[in-house]
């Protein structure tokens, strides 16, 4: 299974829905002409925007989908800038070291974060995040089961990869459980990527997506300091 390459589109389009204000979709908006319907229709939307974009058009219908009703800065403004999937391992290797710096300890070993392993482990890093992706988006309810089917429509035409067709499939219907997404992460690295990649996606004055995200550095077991420290490079990349 190749997610890899599915995600990298999925944060990279982030950037165009940044760019341009009317790119997070309601939930159940443009249902009439696909779901990529208001997304795409209408003079300077990401119709024009994107003209030509192939993959990175559709990707924003899935990640405008997935957003729901949610403002588009929340996928990241300058940590898209860094280069997709990178910019999460960016993100955690700073906070990594930050954190250290102020418990007054030298890292034992360097970060093993997404933008720093070899290639075959990475794609075990991109599936743990977008697992944590896909439960993030569903923290506040917004995706019920028609919302589901056109999220799945997106992603269908995104990848050609039907194992990972499935799987996402599957995430999308599994009950919202923070312990469950946790044991994706097998490594601390792991774990602070999907913390950022969840913190990224949720509204945190929402209070069902506060509990949420409370509940899963809990239960990926993040240090209260490392847990502040990865919210503050989110939020100073935005």
């Amino acid at each position: 299974m190749n997610t890899r390459g599915l995600l990298d589109q999925l944060l990279k389009s982030g950037q165009e829905l940044l760019q341009n204000k009317t790119g997070a979709a309601k939930p159940g908006a443009g249902a009439d002409k696909g779901a990529l319907g208001g997304l795409l229709s209408g003079s300077g939307g990401l119709g024009s925007l994107l003209s030509g974009a192939g993959g990175g058009a559709l990707a924003a219908g899935a990640m405008g989908l997935l957003l729901g009703n949610k403002s588009a800065r929340k996928i990241g403004g300058k940590a898209i800038t860094y280069g997709g999937l990178a910019a999460l391992g960016v993100l955690a290797y700073k906070a990594y070291g930050n954190w250290q710096a102020s418990q007054g300890t030298a890292p034992q070993t360097e970060p093993q974060t997404i933008d720093r392993i070899p290639p075959v482990q990475v794609e075990q890093h991109s599936q743990a995040i977008l697992k944590a992706l896909v439960a993030a988006a569903k923290a506040d309810g917004h995706i019920d089961a028609r919302e589901r089917e056109l999220i799945e429509g997106e992603f269908d035409k995104i990848s050609g990869d039907s194992g990972v067709q499935a799987w996402l499939k599957d995430e999308l219907n599994k009950p919202l459980d923070p312990a469950e997404v946790a044991r994706a992460a097998s490594t601390p690295e792991m774990a602070a990527e999907m913390y950022i990649a969840s913190v990224m996606l949720v509204d945190e004055e929402h209070f069902m997506e506060r509990a949420y995200l409370d509940e899963l550095a809990k239960q990926l077991k993040l240090e209260p300091g490392l847990k502040a420290e990865l919210e503050r490079q989110v939020h100073q990349a935005a």
